[in-house]
C-alpha cells in the first residue's frame, strides 16, 4: 500500500555518475576518502561508462586529473589533454546510449587550484577566465561531450560558453549550469579525487551558505543566458534551495550529492552506525522530493542496479 501511494519514486535515469580519470595511473586507483570510488584509467573509464549504460544510468560526468598543471590550466584546452581523450574514449564506447557530460572548469588543471585565471594580486579574473572557458567548451564538444557542466561560478559564463559553442557549430551541445554552487565544507573528498592544489578558498565566487536570494538571482541569469539545465550543489544541506529553484524555473533542475555527503554515509555505515542501503535510498529520495529531476551521485550505478 505504501508503494501504491508513494509520491516520489526513483528511477535509474534520474542519476548521473561522476567518473574521475587520472592521466598517470596504469590501473584504477581507490580514493581513500571516498570508499568504493576510483581514479580511472582511460580503459577502466570506458568499462565503467558501459556498465552505467547497462544499469540504465541517465548520464556520466567526467573529471580529469592531468599529469601537469600550470597557472592557466593549459591541459584543459589541449586537444590531446586527458579530459578530451577521456571524452572521446567514453563517447566511442557508449555513443548516444547515455548523456556524456564533462566538467567545464579550470580547477583540476591549475597549479593554484582555483576555477579561473588569477590576477597579480591572487584574485580570480572573471572575464579572462571566460575566454578560457570558451576555448575549453569547444574542445570538449569536439571530443564528443553531449552536455557541458559549467561549474566555475564565473559571472556570465553560460552566455559566453553558449555563444562560443554556437559560433563553432555546436548548437546542439547542451549546458548544465552550476547556478547555485555554495562555498561548502562538503567538497573535501572531491579535492582528494582530483588532487586539487587549491590555495586559499573560493568564497569570492561561490555562494554564501547563509543566503538564498543571490542563488535564485544566479539561476535566473543562467536560464536567461541559455542554460538547458540548472544545478544546486551540494544537495542535502541545500534542499530548501533545490525546492525554491524548482519552483522558480521551467528547465530541469539537477542536484549534486557531493563527496562529503557520500563519505559521511559510507563512514557511518562502515562503523555500523547506519543501515547503509536504507540511508542511501532515503537521501536520494529526499533530493528528488525537494524537486530535483536529476541527481549526480557516486552511488548512481549501484542504486540503479538495486532499483
Amino acid at each position: 500500500m505504501r508503494r501504491l501511494v508513494a509520491q516520489t519514486r526513483l528511477h535509474p535515469a534520474d542519476f548521473i555518475l561522476p567518473l574521475f580519470i587520472k592521466e598517470t595511473v596504469e590501473e584504477p586507483t581507490p580514493i581513500a576518502s571516498m570508499p568504493g570510488v576510483l581514479q580511472h584509467t582511460l580503459s577502466s573509464a570506458r568499462k565503467a561508462a558501459a556498465e552505467a549504460v547497462a544499469d540504465g544510468v541517465g548520464g556520466v560526468m567526467l573529471y580529469a586529473v592531468p599529469a601537469v598543471k600550470d597557472a592557466r590550466g593549459s591541459a584543459g584546452t589541449d586537444p590531446d589533454g586527458i579530459l578530451q581523450r577521456a571524452l572521446a574514449e567514453v563517447r566511442a564506447e557508449v555513443g548516444d546510449a547515455t548523456v556524456v557530460m564533462s566538467d567545464l572548469c579550470l580547477d583540476e588543471f591549475t597549479d593554484h587550484g582555483h576555477c579561473g585565471v588569477l590576477r597579480a594580486d591572487g584574485s580570480v579574473d572573471n572575464d579572462a577566465t571566460l575566454e578560457r572557458y570558451a576555448e575549453m567548451a569547444v574542445r570538449q564538444a569536439e571530443a564528443g561531450a553531449h552536455m557541458l557542466g559549467t561549474s566555475g561560478m564565473m559571472d556570465g559564463q553560460v552566455g559566453f560558453v553558449r555563444r562560443a559553442l554556437d559560433a563553432a557549430g555546436f548548437q546542439d551541445t547542451a549546458i548544465l549550469a552550476y547556478s547555485a554552487k555554495y562555498a561548502s565544507a562538503f567538497y573535501g573528498p572531491f579535492r582528494d579525487a582530483v588532487e586539487s592544489s587549491l590555495q586559499g578558498d573560493r568564497r569570492t565566487y561561490q555562494q554564501d551558505p547563509a543566503n538564498a536570494l543571490e542563488s535564485l538571482r544566479e539561476v535566473r541569469l543562467d536560464v536567461e543566458e541559455g542554460a538547458d539545465m540548472v544545478m544546486v550543489k551540494p544537495a542535502l544541506s541545500y534542499l530548501d534551495i533545490v525546492r525554491q529553484v524548482a519552483d522558480l524555473v521551467d528547465v530541469p533542475v539537477a542536484a549534486y550529492q557531493v563527496s562529503g555527503e557520500y563519505a559521511m554515509v559510507e563512514a557511518a555505515a562502515a562503523n555500523g552506525w547506519l543501515d547503509r542501503e536504507r540511508t542511501i535510498l532515503e537521501t536520494l529520495t529526499s533530493v528528488r522530493r525537494a524537486g530535483a529531476t536529476s541527481i549526480l551521485t557516486y552511488w548512481a550505478a549501484e542504486v540503479a542496479r538495486a532499483l
